[in-house]
């Protein structure tokens, strides 16, 4: 686990409309730059290769010259009038592009381009999901970890923000903190809800946004606005250069990489359970008491086998 540049409380991290914008990668920067500079066709032609990285991505200079039906000179000159040197360059940005800006749909045709057989594909998605999680073991950093569970519990309230494939990793860690004496919450239903909740948020609460990849919409606007109104926040993501690594005070930066459409999610749920020890071992005996409280008010909810009418028990109501 790696962490985000660290920010100053209080300092203005969205302070203009112009950061406001949508986040760009290095190679968006790069051709909003050399815009005005280009021609009409090279503007076109690095418009494409932006718009499917998935299908441009991993080509050689000469292979992505025959995808566009072009002289390997063409190439080129475009990406050198973008400020590249060397081809090379180029080929990272554009992966870099395509990693950050990757979605379930590119993610399944691009295994799908791997022409892989289903085992082959099933192996993969397990090899990456203890290559991600080797990778967050070899990187913890429990001094992290330990000051992300002390800002939780300082905070009056936590909202823990995750939609889509990360609903349920907020409901994780939301659900986890309210089982040891934390007042936090993981909003679901509709949009607006999210934004009646967070305009409840004041100095004294904490955000926990949690997204991957180019990240959803919902999730960074939440960062932004509760960031206008000083609420400090933390987040959850898979690259430094994530608009949550951007927008969020501070933030760990935890592999997702899979061949699987969603994402793998493994080190993620790894470093969640991490936080809640922490937080758990922060104050021990409250954590104790409530999670008693919780054990008698609650027993009627395990599972308990039922007599039957020759007195024997059954796995299930009906004999």
């Amino acid at each position: 686990m790696s962490s985000g540049t660290s920010k100053t409380k209080g300092s203005p991290k969205v302070a203009s409309a112009e950061e406001r914008k949508p986040w760009m990668t290095t190679l968006e920067a790069r051709f909003a730059e050399a815009e005005p500079n280009l021609s009409g066709s090279r503007q076109r032609l690095i418009r494409e290769i932006l718009d499917h990285p998935e299908e441009t991505y991993f080509l050689s200079s000469r292979a992505l010259a025959k995808r566009y039906d072009l002289d390997p000179t063409t190439i080129v000159r475009t990406i050198q009038a973008l400020g590249y040197k060397r081809y090379g360059e180029f080929a990272a940005d554009l992966r870099s592009h395509f990693v950050t800006r990757i979605t379930p749909y590119a993610l399944m045709k691009s295994a799908v381009r791997d022409k892989r057989s289903v085992s082959d594909q099933i192996e993969h998605t397990l090899e990456m999901d203890l290559h991600n999680l080797n990778a967050l073991r070899s990187k913890l950093d429990v001094k992290q970890v330990l000051d992300i569970a002390k800002r939780i519990d300082r905070a009056r309230r936590i909202l823990v923000v995750g939609i889509d494939f990360a609903a349920p990793l907020s409901n994780l860690l939301a659900y986890g903190l309210v089982s040891i004496g934390y007042d936090a919450e993981a909003p679901v239903g509709s949009a607006g809800n999210l934004r009646q909740k967070i305009l409840l948020l004041g100095p004294k609460d904490l955000l926990i946004a949690i997204s991957f990849g180019r990240c959803l919409q919902d999730t960074v606007d939440s960062v932004i606005r509760v960031h206008d109104n000083g609420v400090p926040t933390f987040g959850l993501t898979d690259s430094e250069k994530s608009p949550i690594a951007r927008f969020c005070d501070g933030s760990w930066i935890t592999s997702v990489a899979s061949p699987s459409f969603h994402g793998s999610y493994v080190a993620v749920v790894s470093a969640i359970n991490a936080l809640l020890v922490a937080c758990s071992q922060l104050h021990p005996q409250r954590s104790l008491t409530v999670l008693r409280r919780k054990e008698q008010e609650f027993r009627s909810r395990w599972y308990t086998p039922t007599v039957g009418k020759s007195g024997n028990r059954n796995s299930g109501k009906y004999e």
